[in-house]
């Protein structure tokens, strides 16, 4: 879904036209639960909740990611409805907040229809799993492991993949990178380049977002990699740990540095780091059908859809979900 960071590397979400993914076979349902206590765990470090019922609205504490509504977990009560969803989201207008609700399809089927009625638009998006059980991906698409167990790799035409320190010079470009990728959605190459991520970079370390990442970094809750050609970051990409789970998010390519292999290069490395820290399960939404295939390329498979309700903008705007 949508990065769960307030230091997260892409802009705040979108609305896309709704895809439909790949109807994956029935989800493991302990492996279903791990995701779902995943997504409730990763905004306590900077959010506080607040209940309403079967429903959980989590609240920034400061500045950063303004987070979502989620079914709350482990209610046993009736399933949410639509008043329950218009509750929540007047309290999302009175805080300021987006009206935003993000959850797993097949885990709470019946709150579609509740937050439809209540007025929000859904919006579908792929979700995809690396479990205990599935090989580990890599950039160069041979199922081989180029990396050296901390996300540092060779990546496509000589460009280098390294995952940075909190203190790495480059940790604001790097950083800015899915900015520009989410601006230009899409995996066509486009037309924001080095100049555009210099700028860009600036403007990240002034409004303190890259000093949050890197005390997230330091702290073990956030791990960036990305790849860089010629002294440049080219893309970038997250995983947040909790325990045995992580969630590869905000993945994406300088438009004008697209269609190299490099997306599948940093989740490659992303996906070493996080199985040398000792996550077992490692997932991803992607924005669409399209980007979906890449992931599925790294080995990644179809598991689960990820819905994203907003209020309804204006055709043709698009989620800042998954590789770019």
């Amino acid at each position: 879904m949508t990065p769960h960071d307030p230091a997260a590397t892409a802009p705040a979400a979108s609305t896309a036209t709704p895809t439909t993914p790949a109807d994956p076979a029935q989800p493991d349902p302990a492996l279903l639960e791990a995701i779902e206590g995943y997504y409730d765990a990763v905004p306590r470090s900077s959010a506080r909740v607040e209940d309403f019922g079967p429903l959980s609205l989590f609240v920034a504490e400061g500045a950063g990611w303004p987070y979502y509504a989620r079914p709350a977990l482990g209610h046993q009560g009736p399933a949410a409805t639509a008043e329950d969803v218009r509750r929540v989201r007047a309290r999302q207008r009175e805080l300021g907040l987006p009206e935003a609700f993000e959850w797993v399809a097949e885990h709470d089927p019946l709150l579609r229809a509740a937050v439809e009625e209540a007025g929000l638009t859904v919006h579908e998006h792929p979700l995809l799993v690396l479990g205990p059980q599935d090989g580990h991906p890599d950039g160069h698409g041979d199922g081989n492991n180029h990396g050296d167990g901390h996300g540092n790799a060779p990546g496509p035409d000589g460009v280098s993949v390294r995952v940075l320190a909190a203190d790495d010079p480059a940790l604001a470009e790097a950083l800015a990178v899915p900015h520009l990728a989410f601006g230009e959605p899409g995996t066509g190459v486009g037309s924001a380049g080095p100049a555009e991520l210099a700028v860009r970079a600036e403007a990240l370390k002034a409004d303190g977002t890259a000093e949050r990442l890197a005390v997230r970094i330091t702290a073990g809750r956030t791990a960036l990699a990305a790849a860089f050609g010629d002294g440049t970051a080219l893309c970038a990409g997250q995983h947040n740990p909790v325990g045995e789970v992580t969630e590869v998010a905000g993945v994406g390519t300088l438009p004008s540095a697209r269609r190299r292999g490099l997306a599948q290069a940093v989740t490659a490395a992303l996906v070493d780091h996080a199985r040398a820290g000792g996550a077992r399960t490692v997932f991803l939404s992607a924005a669409d059908e399209d980007v979906a295939r890449i992931y599925r390329r790294a080995g990644f498979r179809s598991f689960a859809t990820a819905l994203i309700a907003e209020p309804g903008t204006e055709p043709g705007a698009t989620a800042t979900t998954g590789a770019h």
